[in-house]
């Protein structure tokens, strides 16, 4: 299993994937993968979800994780359906043990400097600000990564093709999640692959 750098050093951009039906899962991540986007997040807000993450693994190539987990009962589960890594977004010092404990790869989510210094407590530095344009965008995280210096950062939340550049030119970003690679629907398979080329680029 890779450590959460690592899956972050992996593509500029991380798909945040919300998949209402389970065959649309194979196609999509097939498309994605197939484009260069390695790291799939699949969003907890569907009842498939856990079944997506399943399908999603089968894809030669995919590293497969879960998102929007927010209590150790969730990880249980997403662990059981084979995801590789953890995103939630926030952090609390339950889940951030549970994942701790397990050796679980975890992304969690801060939008402070107090939820900055819980997962520093807790030894992590590794985090997804979010949401990153209504937390105060990019000025906000740089005036927030200077006394954090150890830390480094995956921005989330209203970040697309437009601004993505501007987020990874700054160092302590290591990549971006984003939704505009995968459109939730039943995917255009060289539609989403090309998409994802294009984000790919990104990568300086």
């Amino acid at each position: 299993m890779s450590d959460i750098e690592t899956i972050m050093r992996t593509a500029p951009v991380i798909p945040v994937i919300v998949v209402d039906e389970v065959k649309h899962a194979v196609p999509l991540a097939r498309a994605l993968v197939a484009g260069g986007l390695r790291v799939l997040e699949v969003t907890l807000r569907t009842p498939v979800a856990l079944d997506v993450i399943t399908a999603m693994k089968q894809v030669p190539g995919a590293i497969v994780g879960a998102g929007t987990v927010i209590n150790p009962q969730q990880l249980e589960q997403v662990q059981a359906a084979g995801a590789e890594f953890v995103v939630s977004p926030g952090l609390t010092e339950q889940l951030g043990r549970a994942c701790l404990d397990v050796g679980m790869p975890y992304l969690p989510g801060v939008a402070n400097a107090g939820d900055i210094m819980l997962g520093l407590d807790l030894g992590l530095a590794h985090f997804k600000f979010f949401p990153a344009m209504t937390s105060g965008g990019l000025p906000a995280l740089k005036a927030l990564a200077a006394p954090f210096h150890q830390c480094k950062f995956c921005p989330t939340g209203g970040i697309g093709p437009e601004n993505a550049a501007e987020w990874l030119a700054f160092d302590p970003v290591l990549c971006v999640g984003g939704s505009w690679v995968s459109p939730r629907g039943k995917p255009d398979e060289d539609a989403v692959e090309a998409t994802a080329r294009n984000a790919m680029r990104l990568m300086g």
